[in-house]
């Protein structure tokens, strides 16, 4: 007797458990959210106030500087895990996977030990000069560049693990023939190394100025003063203030300022074929 085969369940009914997953979970909070940000006067009022202004650029400049310097830094971190042997390299290298699970705040709570008011740093110039607690050199970490140092600190593994998986796929043999031919270190990094690593840093860069653009913990950790970035404000306006409609229209700003991103992102991505 012919046998027949089982019927196939289409491929849609397969699709529909994270479809509704997905639209429970994220698309109808957002869909409030936008709702919510559509309340008569809502957008004018916030885009004519001096504090969402102020948020808006403080925001936007916090993290292009954040990622320019997980840029350079991480790629030259890189370059010395990856090509400059040293004692404990492998180590390091294991310990960036590790780094990349902290919580921002921890990173954060680190530096206040170290460099806070009444941190370590101020507390050895009080021993020695005499001076009283909290007198210290060391204010910076309330200052929108301890808010920068805090998330450059932070988010350079970001870079640094896809550069160091881009560097791991470098034949050395380019590194040996460039060295054979005469060139300084510095020539080989500029033309043989740079042009392999120019994905991995567009990637971690991608990612990191869009992570800089939403954070909140660092930002409130320091406790900066006078330093206001758009997820800040969506907290202020919202548990502070009450004013759901205005925190709703700053969180859709933040979240198409983050999709724009990446956007670039991926069209750069192909560009430079990461």
């Amino acid at each position: 007797m012919p046998t027949t085969k089982p019927e196939r369940m289409p491929a849609t009914i397969w699709a529909l458990p994270p479809l509704l997953v997905l639209g429970l979970l994220f698309l109808y909070p957002l869909a409030l959210v936008v709702q919510e940000s559509l309340a008569p006067g809502a957008y004018s009022d916030v885009f004519a106030s001096v504090a969402f202004r102020d948020a808006l650029v403080t925001t936007v400049w916090l993290a292009v500087a954040a990622t320019v310097g997980c840029l350079v830094l991480g790629f030259v971190l890189a370059l010395i895990v990856a090509f400059v042997p040293f004692p404990g390299g492998r180590a390091v290298t294991k310990f960036i996977d590790v780094f990349l699970s902290f919580p921002s705040f921890l990173v954060t709570l680190a530096l206040l030990f170290l460099y806070g008011t009444v941190g370590m740093a101020n507390g050895v110039w009080t021993d020695l000069t005499g001076a009283p607690d909290g007198t210290g050199p060391f204010q910076f970490l309330t200052t929108p560049w301890g808010v920068l140092l805090a998330e450059i600190t932070y988010f350079t593994p970001f870079v640094m693990r896809p550069l160091l998986a881009a560097f791991s796929q470098l034949e050395t043999a380019q590194l040996e023939v460039a060295s054979s031919l005469g060139a300084r270190p510095l020539r080989i990094v500029r033309q043989v190394i740079l042009p392999e690593a120019l994905p991995a840093l567009a990637a971690g860069g991608s990612l990191v100025l869009v992570m800089c653009l939403n954070e909140f913990g660092i930002v409130l950790f320091t406790g900066a003063k006078g330093v206001t970035t758009l997820p800040m404000l969506v907290y202020s306006k919202a548990i502070l203030e009450s004013d759901y409609s205005a925190a709703c229209v700053v969180a859709v700003v933040n979240v198409a300022i983050s999709v724009g991103l990446y956007t670039l992102y991926r069209g750069v991505s192909r560009r430079v074929g990461a």
